[in-house]
């Protein structure tokens, strides 16, 4: 019987690199994309390798938007080359950049980035996906907690993962028919280089979140990799149409 095979956006570092380790570790071979890390993402593929894992890394800028029919060709060659396949199992939408802006402050370059990279860029790169994806199949779009909550700086941002919640929700009822569950997992703040690292490394910033969460600390990579595996597994096929915050309970 074939592995399952997960496409993960911006699997070379960062949450999506920590969600291709998971995911490897259970079965579950991996194609990840980088924009132009090359170095990383074949460092990410080379540690999956060495614990007896298939990962195949390809470059992609989700923000191009007509780069993305030559990719699914990409990966179409992909699969019947390397996996003995024509289709994959799940897609992680999780590519992305952090700008942290006041909203008087935010200009319409900046605006138009994130709307390319966190909206216009998923959603159509998983309309040209579709016919490489399996019947049963899964999607998982990855948001964040400040479309539940409001932090100073981050209203552009927040505002194109909170219209991928709304449209996750589309995709579920729509790709229904074919089996395909969508569901958005939204991580709280996490200690990474993520917006300029600024949670991992501003301490002040770091105590005021741990304050505020539940379970008294920060989250880190390896507590969204693990839920990401979870919400893939067999056990959570009934899931779908969901917002699953990942934050240890901040700011409940």
């Amino acid at each position: 019987m074939n592995s399952k095979i997960a496409l993960i956006t911006g699997a070379s570092r960062g949450l999506g690199k920590n969600a291709a380790l998971h995911l490897a570790a259970q079965g579950v071979d991996i194609i990840g994309t980088y924009r132009s890390q090359a170095d990383e993402a074949r460092a990410v593929a080379a540690e999956i390798g060495k614990h007896g894992g298939r990962a195949v890394m390809l470059q992609l800028d989700v923000g191009d938007s007509a780069s993305f029919t030559a990719f699914a060709h990409q990966v179409a060659s992909v699969l019947n080359d390397t996996f003995g396949r024509p289709d994959f199992d799940y897609l992680i939408n999780n590519a992305g950049i952090g700008i942290n802006v006041p909203f008087a402050e935010t200009s319409e370059e900046q605006f138009d980035q994130l709307m390319k990279i966190h909206l216009k860029g998923p959603f159509f790169l998983t309309q040209t996906l579709l016919p490489l994806i399996a019947d049963g199949g899964r999607i998982l779009n990855i948001s964040t907690g400040l479309t539940r909550f409001s932090l100073p700086g981050f209203s552009a941002y927040a505002a194109m993962k909170g219209a991928i919640e709304v449209l996750s929700r589309y995709q579920a009822k729509e790709l229904g028919p074919r089996g395909i569950g969508v569901n958005v997992l939204a991580p709280g703040a996490i200690e990474t280089d993520f917006g300029g690292g600024v949670v991992r490394d501003d301490t002040t910033m770091n105590a005021q979140i741990a304050a505020g969460t539940a379970l008294g600390r920060v989250g880190l990579p390896d507590d969204i990799g693990g839920a990401i595996a979870a919400l893939l597994s067999d056990g959570s096929r009934w899931i779908n149409g969901q917002r699953v915050e990942v934050s240890g309970g901040i700011f409940l």
